[in-house]
């Protein structure tokens, strides 16, 4: 279990963090900022919650909340940078799998997409669109990181690549609840 009892120890005022198994590494390094990307994914989503449970939809912020748990496991993931090291928490294949049934439950109701659709609709929709753009970058980042590096969990990979498609789905099952999706009008700006 983690105990802190000082938030603040001085160690990267020189622009450097320590990862998980103790090497040092500068903020501005590849690993650093997919951890960082991750857990900025993991807090809009705690925004996004806040309007879920708005909406009331208290079986979506449950499958949220346990998302939050899960990219805190993709961090400490991202945090051992040798796949050999044991005892490192790694993402599963079963995790991923947990993603897909959400996304295919939440998404067997809704009507067939036959339009792009605008990040938008009610607040708790969009909201998890915004968390959804910051899960994409959150995903190039670790992308880039294996690139770079050489290693990086797949099943990691996998999983930021299905929770955008989840966030996706789950703001248009709310939109669904409140009126609809706003769809994209190709062209539109060009009529005004």
């Amino acid at each position: 279990m983690v105990k802190l009892n000082r938030i603040y120890t001085r160690t990267g005022d020189r622009g450097t963090a320590v990862l998980a198994d103790g090497s040092r590494i500068a903020k501005n390094d590849a690993r650093f900022a997919a951890i960082g990307d991750v857990d900025e994914t993991n807090s809009v989503i705690g925004v996004a919650r806040l309007h879920v449970l708005q909406s009331g939809d208290p079986g979506l912020d449950s499958t949220l909340e346990a998302v939050q748990n899960d990219l805190f496991d993709l961090g400490a993931d991202l945090a051992v940078p040798d796949p050999h090291t044991d005892g490192a928490l790694r993402i599963v294949a079963d995790q991923v799998r947990w993603l897909e049934a959400r996304i295919d439950a939440l998404n067997g109701p809704l009507v067939p997409l036959s339009s792009f659709v605008l990040p938008g609709g009610c607040a708790a929709a969009a909201h998890l669109h915004v968390a959804r753009a910051v899960c994409r970058r959150a995903e190039r980042s670790v992308v880039a990181l294996a690139a770079a590096e050489g290693f990086v969990n797949p099943h990691a990979m996998a999983y930021m690549n299905r929770l955008s498609d989840l966030l996706f789905v789950a703001a248009r099952h709310l939109n669904a609840r409140a009126g609809g999706d706003v769809r994209w009008t190709p062209g539109e700006g060009r009529r005004r």
